[in-house]
């Protein structure tokens, strides 16, 4: 039974960073995308917990930000000068 978990588990966390992996080249592919939770829920049909939840997580780890309507927007990028 627990090796069945573990597999659950890791089929899981494949799918898991495989959304990741889609909604960060999304944003970085389309420097003006700006996505409600709603928006984002359909285009990678998630559910609405789960893509709150990811949408968030990516505001936490700085690559997303929250537009004061609610909008999720690819953080800013510092360029150095060379």
């Amino acid at each position: 039974m627990a090796n069945q978990q573990d597999s659950q588990d890791r089929a899981d966390a494949l799918r898991l960073d495989s959304v990741v992996a889609r909604v960060r080249g999304e944003y970085s592919e389309m420097p003006g995308l700006q996505l409600t939770c709603a928006q984002a829920c359909r285009l990678w049909n998630m559910d609405p917990v789960a893509c709150e939840t990811l949408l968030e997580q990516l505001v936490e780890d700085g690559f997303l930000c929250k537009t004061d309507k609610g909008a999720y927007i690819a953080a800013p990028t510092v360029r150095r000068r060379t």
